[in-house]
């Protein structure tokens, strides 16, 4: 059990530790960093859903033949349709815009800029915590080591993704310390979501093919929508597309080679 706490924590880490470059860069993060990062964030996501989620849940109905892909493709696009759901029903805004997304509400700038990334993270929750679960069952072809490699996957896209949140929130006139706890905090939806995936996989191993492919499209929503959109646009789009190569391939050989 300590070894599955460990795992829902670390992303959470890198969220803080990404957080704390608050404290050491200057007010407005350069364009070509963020470019950077946000590619790389989406090459990280886009392998964990690949090898963490994907794979495994197809493997896991390996015995009847064609029928092995449904529940990973159903679950795929389910887990699409959720996060547009939440999308649409969250009032959110993003760094890269001015025009909040989602119902109108009266809430401050800085509010929804916290929901915007909330609405990012729970899916990486949701992953960490489906394959802690596949990790849990017998008969289930994931190892604890390799749940325990997704979880360090996902958090070393969210140290960037960390410093992606924290740095705007200084931007808009907040505290150092302020602008760290609020990027902190937009990660604490992802070990609450994985628990809480953990406990329903527990009572529904069936479906756990389904939790799987779901948790990969979610994050595969996310990185559609809105992490490549914005790595991509303006000028120097291709350290974005450096920036993904290098996170999709760390993001493999984690899986890979501690799997």
């Amino acid at each position: 059990m300590i070894s599955i706490l460990i795992g829902l924590l670390i992303p959470l880490f890198g969220t803080m530790l990404g957080s704390s470059f608050v404290f050491l860069m200057k007010e407005e993060m350069s364009p070509l960093l963020q470019k950077s990062l946000l590619g790389f964030a989406s090459g990280v996501m886009v392998a964990a859903s690949v090898w963490s989620l994907l794979i495994p849940a197809i493997e896991m109905n390996a015995g009847r033949g064609a029928m092995a892909v449904w529940p990973a493709a159903i679950g795929f696009v389910v887990g699409i349709l959720f996060l547009l759901l939440i999308d649409n029903v969250t009032p959110h805004l993003h760094s890269s815009t001015a025009t909040p997304e989602g119902p109108r509400a009266r809430l401050s700038r800085t509010t929804m800029l916290s929901l915007a990334v909330t609405i990012h993270n729970l899916p990486e929750g949701m992953a960490v915590g489906v394959v802690l679960a596949g990790s849990l069952q017998s008969g289930v072809d994931i190892s604890l080591t390799a749940a325990l490699a997704s979880s360090v996957g996902i958090a070393i896209q969210n140290v960037p993704e960390g410093a992606i949140i924290s740095m705007p929130m200084r931007a808009e006139g907040n505290s150092r310390w302020k602008s760290f706890l609020l990027g902190s905090l937009s990660g604490v939806v992802e070990p609450l979501g994985g628990l809480a995936v953990i406990l329903l996989a527990s009572f529904m191993v069936p479906i756990l093919p389904y939790m799987l492919a779901f948790a990969a499209g979610a994050m595969m929503y996310v990185v559609v929508e809105e992490l490549i959109p914005s790595a991509s646009e303006g000028e120097h789009s291709n350290l974005s597309t450096l920036g993904f190569a290098a996170g999709f391939v760390l993001m493999m050989v984690l899986d890979v080679v501690l799997g």
